[in-house]
């Protein structure tokens, strides 16, 4: 299982947790964001960083499923 697959399947997870609030969800969801970047470094490759957006990319997508209003401030991925 590849990375981006196990991002898309804790993605998964996390939206489907009944018990957590759409707030709570989308804030579990920025945190993996934020966690993702502070790993990036001044060694980071461009393929490192390049990865770590698309994967970024996937998360703010799965945000604004959860809930559109609140990801338009984030980013506006209809363009």
């Amino acid at each position: 299982m590849t990375e981006t697959e196990r991002l898309k399947e804790r993605l998964k997870d996390i939206s489907s947790m009944e018990s957590f609030t759409i707030r709570q969800r989308v804030d579990a969801m920025l945190k993996i964001d934020a966690e993702m970047y502070m790993e990036l470094g001044i060694t980071s490759t461009l393929r490192e960083r390049k990865e770590t957006k698309a994967k970024s990319l996937i998360i703010y997508t799965e945000i604004k499923r959860l809930d559109p209003r609140e990801n338009f401030v984030l980013i506006n991925l209809d363009k």
